[in-house]
């Protein structure tokens, strides 16, 4: 059982050979059945973090929308460089997309077992 912020992940296995177990084989399962548990703890904690920023996204969107709208009024050769790429992301991409947070506990290599 492992013990992180409250949540607990607990994992569980079994494992069998008809002519005993050696303590390789006892050892590698042990380390196996950690991994799965840090595995659940590293994603619990991307889990927490898209949540928070999940949670503060849409002011952020509509804070780069007013800000970028407020850019919009400005002239152009008043504008700053930070304020002009900024206005470019809003016309030419899909801005949004900087503020979709989902995530559901995919896998990825970086808790790879």
């Amino acid at each position: 059982m492992l013990s992180y912020d409250y949540s607990h992940f607990e994992a569980s296995m079994s494992i069998e050979n008809e002519n005993g177990l050696t303590m390789q084989e006892i050892d590698d399962a042990r380390k196996k059945c950690q991994r799965l548990a840090d595995k659940a703890v590293g994603q619990y904690k991307k889990a927490k973090e898209m949540a928070g920023l999940r949670s503060h996204g849409e002011y952020r969107m509509r804070n780069f929308e007013d800000e970028c709208k407020h850019i919009q009024a400005k002239d152009e050769q008043d504008r700053t460089v930070e304020e002009s790429a900024m206005l470019k992301q809003y016309e030419d991409e899909n801005w949004q997309a900087q503020f979709d947070y989902d995530y559901d506990y995919e896998d990825d290599d970086e808790y790879a077992l």
